[in-house]
């Protein structure tokens, strides 16, 4: 790998940011975080997982603290719901309100489905390739955060 390459690519991921700060304009109050929340959650629930903050955690490769503070957010607003476990009342689960699922499907489903035809001539394994590699610079970089700075 060369310097310049590795340049090109910081390049693409800040042309990548913008492509997503193209997405539609979100409701007053509504962060993007929230749609990718409520999108890993429904992900989760389609493989059967009764979903708890440790999840999401899991699922987003994000720290506890900062997944709590954002589903106390949703809470407040009315996209998720609580719920302590009939088994155990120190757990806690989540699920999506039907005003999440309304923001969830107006914000994200329709938008990308109407995408889908848009990108028909994107090889789907350009995508996937496109995938591995930004996760793969993004593990790079948070194992030498530290070591990288000058």
């Amino acid at each position: 790998m060369t310097v310049e390459l590795i340049k090109r690519m910081m390049d693409a991921c800040y042309q990548a940011k913008r492509v997503r700060d193209l997405l539609p304009p979100l409701p007053k109050g509504v962060m993007p975080s929230y749609i990718h929340y409520l999108d890993s959650i429904q992900k989760l629930e389609q493989q059967g997982v009764q979903v708890k903050v440790s999840d999401l955690s899991d699922a987003l490769n994000l720290p506890r603290p900062g997944v709590t503070r954002t589903v106390k957010e949703m809470e407040a607003k009315g996209y998720l719901k609580k719920t302590a476990s009939a088994e155990d009342g120190r757990v806690t689960y989540l699920s999506i309100t039907e005003t999440g699922a309304q923001l969830s499907q107006t914000y994200d489903k329709q938008f990308f489905d109407a995408l889908v035809p848009c990108l028909q001539g994107v090889p789907e394994a350009d995508v996937e390739t496109t995938i591995r590699t930004i996760e793969a610079f993004h593990q790079v970089f948070c194992e030498r955060r530290t070591s990288l700075e000058i």
